[in-house]
């Protein structure tokens, strides 16, 4: 190493992860997957659990997730990435095991696998991206799209006479007793980022207690579902999502 790599090493602010791939993301610039899938990358280095960690892709936005963690990685049919984590942690219950879903994965098809691994109790970290649409199909309604929101199949607004109200999941999950620690945070922000990367970092961590499942909500923005430029997604985010899932712990363990 000469001096020029040596000064470059001592004035380096940051460095990319080797928990993340070479590949080139495919999600839309703005969205806050790629935030996502860096501090989960991030948290795994730190606690250097790299070799002890497998996680599980959804179908959705994040299908190619396997792609961009350095991680055994498991991919998952729609909706049943919490039973297939189910199934990987039993097995190797020394393993640190993750999913990663979206908003239609998690709470439409897969609302049934989210409830009962959570009702179980299953030792597991589960990350749920929460975009208020289907950003992967055409931007369709989902469980969670707010009332009066326009999608592709709810043009005019979802009306929840038609339509029924929004799924608060994280809500609904945080009744039953085989969670542990269920938050809601996003990524919009730099403030947001690092109040993120520690609700992560702590659902890791609590897999050291076997004491249940660990459930981390993002909400994120959809700029391209939501016809908005980045700029103007984040705006609309806090403005009419956060109202609605407001950010914070829901359940916090009593035990610590």
């Amino acid at each position: 190493m000469d001096i020029k790599d040596i000064i470059k090493e001592e004035n380096l602010v940051y460095k990319r992860t080797n928990v993340l791939t070479e590949n080139i993301m495919h999600y839309c610039p703005g969205c806050g997957h790629g935030t996502v899938h860096r501090i989960i990358a991030e948290v795994i280095e730190e606690m250097g659990i790299q070799e002890e960690t497998i996680g599980v892709a959804p179908v959705g936005c994040a299908v190619l997730a396997y792609n961009y963690f350095n991680v055994d990685m498991q991919q998952a049919a729609h909706g049943r990435a919490p039973a297939v984590a189910t199934g990987i942690k039993r097995v190797f219950p020394e393993k640190f095991v993750f999913s990663y879903q979206g908003d239609g994965d998690l709470a439409a098809i897969g609302t049934a696998e989210t409830i009962h691994a959570c009702n179980r109790g299953e030792n597991i970290t589960m990350i749920f991206i929460n975009n208020g649409i289907y950003g992967m199909t055409g931007g369709q309604m989902a469980p969670t799209t707010l009332e009066g929101m326009k999608s592709s199949t709810s043009p005019y607004g979802r009306d929840v006479e038609m339509m029924g109200y929004p799924l608060k999941m994280t809500e609904l999950i945080a009744n039953l007793p085989g969670t542990y620690y269920v938050t809601r945070q996003s990524v919009h922000t730099p403030g947001n980022v690092r109040k993120t990367k520690k609700a992560i970092r702590m659902a890791f961590e609590n897999q050291k207690l076997k004491k249940g499942v660990s459930f981390v909500e993002v909400v994120s923005n959809c700029n391209s579902g939501w016809k908005m430029n980045p700029v103007q997604a984040n705006k609309w985010m806090v403005d009419n999502m956060f109202p609605f899932y407001p950010l914070g712990d829901i359940k916090v363990p009593q035990d610590k």
